[in-house]
């Protein structure tokens, strides 16, 4: 502003370098001045400078404006010539006419002031360029201030260096040379308010109040600053003589105010002058004492003392003589200092005259003029160097002329015994009577009763004759010594006793007043009080005399005493009312009176400041102030009534002496608490109130009671006051105060206007502190009852009960509290002063404290109301505030309230109590509501509401000042705490607003739409479209210069919001650039404000990830890389083009240059550098070392007194401890306790600080913590929810590992460090989790990018180095260990990180092209090892080096421990046990007896299993662990060694005691409780993800122990048999799902491999009986397999499949896919149970047994020929007939057709994999459909993921396909020689890809068995025994032969030939030519690309043989 206005102030030509000399100043900087003063132009001659004060008028600017609206005008700073609107320019005409400015100019100006408009609501463009001339006009007066401040001198120093100092000396040194002076002394005379009011007035230039109100400050603040340049110079360094005349010439015309004082301008001007002739600098004895002599005209210039002195000494009277008088006085004082210095024996001649000059000083009235004119200017006590020069001049009168001090005495003395005499003789004294000593003493006592700085200079008029307790300097404030004081002092201090000395009477009252001023002060009280002491002496028993002096303890109480005896006696009955209409004075006079009140003033001064002065006097015992108390009693003044009553209350100070004033004050009745039977009227200070005060229209007694009673309350208030003679408690107290004192105040007449707000001041202040200390109990909600003579009266509740109790009700109480508020706004928007103002601006203060203390205290208040059942009827406080004002019938408390902001630059505290009271309204969101239509009903309110919350938020306090140890004295801290505090109020409140639902008063003040939607609002900058502004403005202004730590938070909500995230977003990203500009200065750095920094870069860390997510979501790419840039980059940031976005050269550019090995160009990246930031280790402090308090009980209280604040912090309330710590001190009672006491508070000080260090503490973890989860947050959305081509992938890679590397460090760090913030941890290490996955996906995307069909996938770690991935294995091993023995929870984190990583080296799926069989076996074993093979070995070779310290920390948290932590712990033993080949995890898991407690859990686990299958679970977490637990189990067993070990444990023996197993829920029963989110499984899904788990680790056990299962097949087979109910219900299944087919596969390949004949007899330990029954489960088992054969391979098997591609709610195809895979499992287990039944009989055809009967028909086909059978139906056929060997055909025929059908697709797949890219979009789409979930979600995802999901698709679509075609290359094998090692293998091959060819061999391998044995080996026997209708006789033959193992068996004779004839025919038809073709075309498609021979086309001949030859 300063520069938009440098055309138009004074002195032109220098305004920019002076502008920047103040801006320079202000950093203490020497640089910047530098370069400003030396760029500047030299300093023009002051003739020409008169010329250049302003840009003058001239014809040609005004012609040239005027056609600017046509022609257009070039602005100064813009591009080009502008357009002017006509109104715009004959707005700027104006201006230049008024201000006499060139209209260039005056154009400026007023484009400026339309530019700034915004930041000034209400005001026009041409009312803001008023303000901003004067504005600028005032820049320049303060810039000059501050560089003439900056000189080199004699007074004071800045502190800048030495360059500095010199450069702005010789700069305003040649200002000064130039008449700068003259120039200041004209501006002062020539601008005034006045004045300058009356031309804005012509020509409109005044606005509303506030306007002018502001106008009129800056210019009287310009005129100030130009005075106070001048008393700057002065204070530094002469002025010359012209100069000095000059100044003197100024104040020879200078007149007084209204009042006979300077204003703030003259005083400076005049202190100036005194400056000029001050040579007490002299004294000081500085290093530069010879330069400031030299430098001194005094003494160098004989001129110059000619000149003034002539001046001076001339008889021409000034304006103002006092002036005058004190000029010549200070002329004389330094004449005086002169004559003593040896250089000043040139000036005899002047230095004689100093006595004449003094005689005329006191002519004049010198000391009146001093003390009226001088110190009756409001601004004097405001500047500390004007105090330091008035006691220099007074001191240096004392020092220096003590002739001229005993003169006045003995002329006082002479003039006493002259009134004396005239007393005597009954005539009135001389009216020539002078009273300069009088004065000199009412001016000593006035000047240092007044001290703002603490200064205490009147320790200079004692000479201390005894140490004190401490040890600081005394004397003046030169500092010298306490040991031996200077002789001015020792003067000053003799001047002081003498004065006292055989005082006269005329004298005795100004030397009290003189005493008190000097008594002003911690010390000087003390001196004050032993002068006193020793003036005493003991008096006689002669009651007339005192002996001594009058000024005494002694004689001041013993008069007390005196007049209480004479004035007891007179003491009237208190019911004759007419003493108090009239009262007697007859035992007092008024100079009496005058003398008692200055000695009361004297007293209380004393007291004030010393506690040992008040314990003294009370101690003594004619000097207690019980005497006071009889005062009161007497008929007194109410004046004098009043000084009693102050003097009281400076004595209650001290909690020991209130106790016993509350007693006194009872007893005597000051104010009546106990009326006395038949006494028929009140008595007391009710009655002088009502009665004397009310009828004189002054209130002095009242005031001062409420001035005792409010310092009574702060000390002590006894819960049992007045007990014994009425209800104990303060109600009768509180009562007066309430119903005499503030309801009746506004109705009462006052002779002085101010009176009226001083009363209800002094009585809210009561109110205030009572409701203060109130803590609401449930004792105060119960009426308790107290005897009192004999009788039960209801006891009194505390008084803040009572306050509270009318601040809840629509009592007169709460009425004129908001009446007083709304009086308050009416008087404070009129900006202007009235009588009381200052009082007024305190009563609604204290009425804003007390709403909000009561809303504060209210929900307690209420709650315990509410539990007492109590019969009181209270309202929200809140509600009450919502009510209808009786003034404006409008309801308008709340928006009164909220008025007060817009006053916070004239009322600061008004302002915090407003922002405060509108935090704990807008709590509740229907008063929300309420309020934004309250705010925003009339536009003028609303602009006026709006305007002040901005205000408050603009401000520019530095909140580093805030942070600083806060100065008592220091008014201006102060005033910027509270500002601070305003504004982070304000800042609160409107988080608290943005949580609710809209419209809510956040909304409505950051400028958001609150009539129409929140996201239709279209944000601007201020002035844009009309849009005002608003607090957001305010907050990005506060953000841009970094002053507030709580602004970020808005933002941070307003982008997280829902409704707001759009419009607020949209508006910093293009408006502000706001994210960007903020993030490339990270990390944020606050010397001593660690906790600020943390907390700013906290939110914008959150922001900026919700900025990466958006535009990522939006492809807004430019926008993200930019961020993405700025944050990983390791490069030096490059420029960036103009509109923000990334040029073409740094699109192209990787995002990091991480392969360019170029380390000198690196800079270490924005993200690493914020973690840097954050400093893990905390500092604690240590425990409490106390001495008198009880440690234990310290604590509860600490922590009964914390609460959790707005910031979600656990903090302990400071102000409450301190106050319950002070109240059990003050309850203390005794003399040692009060010796005690310094003691006591001493230690309670250092429990408050241990307090404030554990706040700290709390804090400060809490600010790291957060900031770690938004730095967590962020590099999550980087990683995660960016497009990934943003980052290629070596990069991220790099990244990643830099991050993690990082991470790991500081944790390790803080781990090991003994001061761990453990809570960062947990944050820590799921930053890590996070990585790791990230790392993993990343090195897995990259191997699916880079690795070809043909590739082996070696080049999947080129971006990282295996190096690498060790040193971050090594990390997360670290960490693991580093946790110890807790933090199981921060583990978990760690352990799925290690799972991630070891993911890495898992090899990725491969298509199966089917000619990885081509390779021979020595070429497999001598290939090379892969790159994953490699990493997974040296990743077990690291884990194992960590020894078995590793393996305990992870064993203990699989067995025990938080359950995520166990799933995890039993996930990392699964993997790393997978890839041991050593086993050496194992042989510990088993060694240790972990792997026994894992097995033995099993029962444990039964009972929660149980649970689980209930229709509502409790939880699933049980589920997951058993899970966790089989899994590594199967995981184990997959070894033999491990195997054998599960089974050595009694796994086996664990799970058949398991009662889950048996508890299958019924799906019909339990289909209508499925969880509608599909999250909570059904029970019966539930069940299977029990059961299926444990059958495969029973299949992995029969596969792992030994051939033929000896060891492991009986134990299953015991299970099997032990649930062979559930076992054959499962097999029975009427509804076949997948999850039933999942069942059946596994249970048919168990039972394949345990139900053999025999089976229980290899473990010979079952008897005999029990294995019948045992054989009679396995027959059950044997048949109901067969009979599932049945349902599988026949009719069935389409309608299932039907079934499943309905029921398909994704893609139906793969459903049906995953039902055949599934129904062929199940098909091919039983087929290989078939062949190991027939192969176990016999192994020759003529001894077999026969599994199917000899019939060849065949069931429905794929036509739906017997689709007429239903549903129902053919589970019963099927299980109660034994299937044919049509069965068999059928089963071979569709797998020969299925194998052709996927042998197709599979070569289609891969051809769609080799020409990927050439497939279309189209196909792409439909092939990611099924691998990304939601609608439209292939849309959303770019061109490269999609390739990458189509080609992960079509590697699943092709290994599924071969692992259908897979066939067992050893059946046959298998069959001729059963035990050989690789008949082993063969079945773990069998196992393991069981599909098509596999089926088809075994089928044409049973089907050649069984027409071998019919048609060659089977005796038929007579027809009408034929097999197909006797089936009853055939099952039971099967039964037999089962059973036995025999080849031939009861029913073979049973087989008729028809049968068998039968059977070859249809065996003929159905094995035809066309099925045998297509089973060797199978044979050879296998062949093509299996190095291996299959025996189909050896069975297809054998069978073909077999037909033919019996056939012929």
């Amino acid at each position: 502003m300063a520069a938009q206005m440098a055309c138009m102030v004074s002195v032109r030509n220098r305004s920019q370098s002076v502008g920047a000399a103040e801006g320079a100043m202000g950093d203490r900087g020497g640089s910047s001045l530098e370069e400003a003063v030396g760029e500047c132009p030299p300093p023009r001659p002051a003739a020409e400078e008169t010329q250049a004060t302003l840009p003058p008028k001239s014809a040609e600017q005004r012609d040239k404006v005027r056609k600017a609206s046509t022609e257009g005008i070039a602005i100064q700073g813009q591009q080009g010539s502008r357009l002017v609107p006509e109104q715009l320019l004959t707005e700027a005409l104006i201006l230049s006419d008024m201000f006499d400015l060139g209209e260039l100019a005056a154009l400026e100006l007023l484009l400026a002031g339309e530019h700034q408009q915004p930041h000034f609501p209400g005001l026009t463009r041409g009312l803001v360029a008023v303000l901003l001339y004067w504005d600028g006009k005032l820049c320049v007066a303060n810039s000059l201030r501050s560089l003439i401040q900056s000189r080199q001198g004699k007074t004071f120093t800045l502190e800048l260096s030495g360059e500095l100092v010199a450069l702005t000396t010789r700069f305003t040194d040649e200002l000064m040379s130039q008449g700068l002076t003259k120039r200041i002394l004209t501006l002062v005379s020539e601008v005034n308010v006045t004045r300058e009011f009356e031309r804005l007035q012509k020509q409109r230039g005044l606005g509303n109040e506030k306007h002018r109100k502001e106008v009129s400050d800056l210019i009287k603040e310009s005129r100030q600053a130009l005075a106070d340049s001048l008393f700057s110079w002065t204070c530094q360094s002469p002025l010359t003589k012209d100069d000095t005349l000059a100044l003197i010439g100024h104040l020879e015309t200078v007149a007084a105010e209204a009042d006979g004082s300077l204003d703030s301008v003259n005083l400076a001007l005049v202190m100036a002058l005194l400056y000029c002739l001050d040579v007490s600098f002299l004294e000081q004895g500085t290093e530069d004492r010879e330069d400031l002599l030299q430098a001194l005209p005094l003494l160098t210039e004989r001129e110059y003392v000619f000149a003034v002195h002539s001046r001076l000494m001339e008889g021409q009277t000034w304006k103002l003589p006092g002036l005058q008088a004190v000029c010549r006085l200070a002329w004389a004082l330094a004449l005086r200092a002169l004559s003593q210095l040896p250089q000043g024996s040139s000036l005899v001649e002047f230095t004689e005259a100093d006595e004449a000059l003094a005689d005329l000083a006191l002519v004049g009235d010198v000391f009146l003029f001093m003390k009226e004119g001088m110190l009756g200017c409001e601004g004097f006590t405001q500047e500390e160097f004007y105090i330091r020069r008035l006691h220099t001049l007074i001191t240096d009168f004392l020092a220096l002329m003590p002739m001229k001090v005993k003169q006045l005495r003995n002329r006082a003395d002479e003039d006493a015994r002259l009134v004396h005499m005239s007393l005597q003789m009954g005539s009135e004294p001389p009216s020539s009577l002078r009273k300069d000593l009088d004065h000199l003493m009412f001016l000593i006592g006035e000047f240092y009763s007044k001290d703002p700085f603490g200064l205490e200079l009147g320790l200079e008029f004692w000479c201390p004759t005894e140490s004190l307790h401490h040890t600081s300097l005394q004397g003046s404030y030169l500092g010298m010594a306490l040991q031996r004081p200077p002789h001015k002092q020792v003067v000053l201090s003799k001047f002081v006793r003498q004065m006292g000395d055989l005082l006269p009477s005329t004298l005795y009252i100004p030397y009290l007043r003189m005493l008190k001023g000097l008594a002003n002060g911690p010390q000087c009280s003390h001196y004050c009080f032993s002068l006193l002491k020793t003036n005493g002496a003991p008096h006689g028993d002669n009651i007339q005399g005192v002996a001594g002096s009058a000024v005494s303890w002694e004689h001041f109480f013993h008069s007390l005493m005196l007049y209480h005896e004479n004035l007891r006696r007179d003491m009237p009955n208190p019911d004759a009312a007419a003493h108090y209409r009239q009262p007697p004075t007859r035992g007092i006079t008024q100079r009496e009176m005058d003398g008692l009140t200055s000695f009361l003033e004297l007293l209380t001064t004393i007291i004030t400041w010393s506690e040992n002065a008040r314990l003294a006097l009370c101690e003594h015992p004619q000097w207690t102030p019980v005497v006071v108390l009889g005062l009161l009693q007497c008929s007194v003044p109410p004046v004098l009534k009043g000084e009693l009553l102050r003097c009281l209350a400076a004595f209650g100070k001290s909690p020991e002496i209130a106790a016993s004033l509350w007693q006194s004050l009872e007893y005597t009745q000051i104010l009546q608490t106990v009326r006395a039977p038949g006494q028929r009227q009140a008595a007391g200070i009710e009655v002088e109130l009502n009665e004397i005060e009310s009828s004189c229209e002054e209130y002095p007694l009242t005031r001062a009671f409420c001035q005792l009673i409010s310092t009574l309350v702060e000390s002590s208030l006894p819960v049992n006051l007045g007990a014994g003679l009425r209800a104990p408690g303060f109600d009768p107290y509180l009562a007066f105060l309430r119903d005499a004192v503030f309801l009746p105040f506004p109705t009462r007449a006052y002779r002085h206007a101010a009176e009226k707000w001083e009363v209800a001041d002094g009585v809210l202040e009561v109110f205030l502190k009572l409701l203060r200390d109130y803590e609401p109990q449930p004792a105060h909600f119960v009426q308790e009852m107290v005897e009192l003579h004999g009788e039960q009266v209801p006891a009194h509740k505390p008084p803040g009960h009572s306050i509270m109790f009318h601040l809840l009700n629509d009592s007169p109480t709460l009425a004129l509290c908001l009446s007083l508020l709304e009086e308050g706004v009416r008087q404070l928007d009129t900006y202007a002063p009235f009588p009381g103002k200052k009082h007024l601006e305190s009563a609604v203060l204290h009425c804003l404290c007390l709403l909000e203390l009561a809303l504060q205290k209210e929900v307690v208040f209420m709650d315990l109301l509410r539990e007492s059942q109590a019969s009181l009827l209270v309202s929200p406080l809140e509600q009450l505030l919502q009510g209808v004002s009786p003034q404006t019938r409008r309801a308008d408390h709340i928006v009164n309230i909220a008025s007060y902001l817009y006053h916070s630059s004239s009322n600061p505290e008004a302002a915090f109590q407003s922002a405060k009271i509108l935090r704990h309204v807008a709590r509740y969101p229907n008063i929300q509501i309420r309020l934004v239509g309250d705010f925003t009903h009339d536009q003028a309110v609303s602009d006026k509401l709006m305007a002040g919350f901005v205000e408050c938020l603009d401000n520019d306090e530095a909140e580093e000042i805030m942070e600083k140890e806060e100065d008592p004295l220091d008014a201006q801290k102060k005033v910027a705490r509270i500002r601070h505090e305003t504004k982070v109020h304000i800042l609160n409140l409107l988080i608290t607003s943005l949580e609710l639902k809209p419209p809510n008063l956040a909304l409505y003040l950051l400028g958001y739409e609150v009539k129409k939607p929140v996201s239709s609002t279209n944000l601007q900058d201020p002035g844009v479209l009309g849009c005002p502004r608003s607090c957001l403005h305010a907050i990005l202004s506060l953000l841009q210069r970094g002053s507030e730590k709580r602004s970020g938070p808005v933002i941070y909500q307003l982008c997280a919001c829902w409704d707001t995230s759009g419009p607020t977003m949209r508006y910093l990203r293009t408006g502000q650039d706001f994210l960007f500009s903020h993030l490339q200065h990270m990390p944020f750095s606050l010397p001593g404000n660690q906790i600020a920094a943390l907390s700013q870069m906290s939110w914008l860390m959150k922001t900026a990830a919700i900025e990466l997510r958006v535009t990522s979501l939006n492809r807004q790419r430019s926008h993200t890389q930019r961020l993405v840039s700025l944050l990983l980059d390791d490069q030096p940031p490059t420029q960036h083009t103009v509109d923000g976005e990334l040029g073409m050269e740094e699109e192209t550019r990787s995002v990091c240059g991480f392969l360019h090995f170029d380390t000198a160009s690196k800079v270490r990246r924005k993200l690493l550098c914020v973690l840097d930031a954050i400093e893990f280790s905390q500092d604690i402090p240590d425990l409490l070392q106390l001495d008198f308090f009880e440690r234990a009980q310290i604590e509860q209280v600490i922590t009964n007194c914390e609460h959790v604040n707005e910031q979600g912090h656990t903090i302990c309330n400071v102000k409450l401890l301190h106050r319950v710590l002070v109240a059990e001190v003050n309850a203390l009672q005794g003399m040692a306790a009060i010796g005690q006491r310094p003691l006591l508070m001493e230690e309670v000080n250092s429990i408050l600080q241990q307090v404030v260090e554990r706040n700290h503490v709390r804090r400060s973890l809490s600010a790291k913590r957060h900031a770690l989860q938004s730095w967590r947050s962020l590099v999550e959305t980087l990683l995660t929810a960016c497009p990934a081509d943003l980052i290629p992938a070596d990069d991220r890679q790099l990244i990643i590992r830099d991050l993690l590397l990082d991470l790991h460090d500081k944790a390790r760090s803080t781990v090991l460090s003994e001061d761990a913030a453990g809570e960062l941890m947990p944050i820590v290490a799921g930053a890590v989790f996070t990585l790791t996955a990230q790392l993993s996906q990343s090195i897995l995307s990259e191997q699916q990018q880079g690795a070809g069909l043909d590739g082996d996938g070696s080049s999947g770690f080129a971006s990282i180095a295996n190096s690498a991935l060790h040193l971050v294995l090594r990390k997360i091993l670290d960490f693991i260990l580093c946790t110890g023995g807790g933090f199981q929870r921060l583990r978990a984190h760690l352990y799925g990180s290690l799972l991630y990583y070891l993911q890495i080296a898992q090899k990725p799926e491969e298509p199966d092209t089917l000619q990885t069989a081509g390779k021979s076996m020595w070429e497999r074993l001598t290939a090379p090892e892969d790159s994953f093979s490699k990493l997974q070995r040296e990743n077990l070779s690291i884990i194992e080096s960590y020894g078995t310290a590793l393996m305990e920390v992870v064993c203990r948290d699989a067995c025990d421990g938080h359950e995520i932590g166990r799933m995890l712990a039993l996930a990392v033993l699964d993997g790393v046990v997978s890839i041991d080949r050593r086993s050496q995890w194992l042989v510990y898991l088993c060694n240790s007896g972990y792997l026994r407690v894992l097995v033995e859990s099993l029962r444990q686990d039964d009972v929660a299993l149980q649970g689980l299958l209930t229709p509502q679970p409790p939880l699933l977490k049980p589920l997951y662990i058993y899970e966790s637990k089989m899994a590594l189990l199967t995981r184990v067993a997959k070894t033999s060694e491990g195997a054998v070990e599960l089974l050595r444990c009694g796994l086996v023996s664990q799970l058949m005691e398991c009662q889950v197993f048996d508890m299958v829920p019924d799906s019909d029963t339990h289909r209508v409780m499925r969880d509608p989110s599909g999250f909570i499984p059904s029970p019966l899904d539930r069940y299977r993800q029990i059961l299926l788990p444990t059958l495969r680790l029973f299949q992995v056990i029969l596969t792992s122990t030994t051939m033929h299962h000896q060891q492991g097949a009986p134990q299953v087979l015991q299970w099997l048999i032990v649930h062979a109910d559930t076992i054959q219900s499962l097999l029975r299944c009427q509804e076949l799902s997948m999850g039933s087919l999942q069942e059946l596969s596994l249970l048919t390949g168990i039972i394949s491999k345990t139900a053999h004949p025999g089976a229980l007899e290899q473990s010979g330990e079952v008897h005999s009986a029990v294995l019948m029954e045992f054989q009679g489960h396995i027959n059950r088992f044997q048949r109901m397999s067969l009979s599932l054969l049945g349902r599988l391979a026949g009719g069935e098997r389409e309608r299932l499949l039907k079934q499943a591609e309905m029921a398909a709610p994704g893609d139906p195809a793969e459903r049906r896919e995953e039902m055949e895979v599934a129904m062929q499992q199940v098909c091919a287990n039983i087929m290989e149970y078939c062949q190991t039944l027939l192969l176990q009989s016999s192994a020759q055809a003529q001894f077999t047994i026969c599994l199917f009967s000899p019939a060849g028909n065949q069931p429905a086909g794929r036509d739906g020929a017997r689709a007429d059978l239903s549903s129902a139906a053919l589970p019963s056929v099927a299980s109660s007939r034994v299937p044919s060997l049509g069965l068999v055909l059928y089963l071979l025929k569709t797998s020969a057709a299925d194998f052709s059908r996927y042998h197709q697709s599979h070569r289609q797949s891969l051809s769609k994999l080799q020409a990927l890219d050439q497939l279309p979009p189209e196909e792409l789409k439909e092939l990611c459909q099924g691998l990304v979930l939601g609608p439209g979600g292939v849309d959303k995802i770019s061109s490269v993921q999609r390739s990458l999901l189509a080609k992960r698709r079509l590697v699943q679509l092709i290994n599924n396909r071969a692992k259908l075609l897979a066939l067992c290359s050893c059946i046959l094998h298998h069959v001729t020689h059963p035990d050989s090692p690789m008949a082993c293998w063969a079945r773990m091959a069998l196992r393991s890809l069981p599909f098509f060819l596999y089926v088809i061999e075994t089928c044409l391998f049973v089907l050649w068995r069984h027409l071998e044995y019919y048609l060659l080996y089977c005796t038929p026997t007579d027809p009408k025994d034929a097999l197909l209708p006797g089936a009853s006789a055939f099952r039971s033959r099967f039964a037999d032969d089962s059973l036995q193992g025999s080849g031939r068996g009861l029913g073979l004779s049973k087989v008729s030939q028809q049968d068998l004839d039968q059977l070859q025919t249809d065996m003929a038809a159905g094995f035809g030519e066309a099925l045998q073709r297509k089973l060797l075309e199978v044979e050879g498609l296998y062949g093509e690309v299996r190095s291996r021979y299959t025996f189909i086309q050896a069975l297809v001949r054998r069978i073909r043989g077999l037909l033919r030859r019996t056939k012929s």
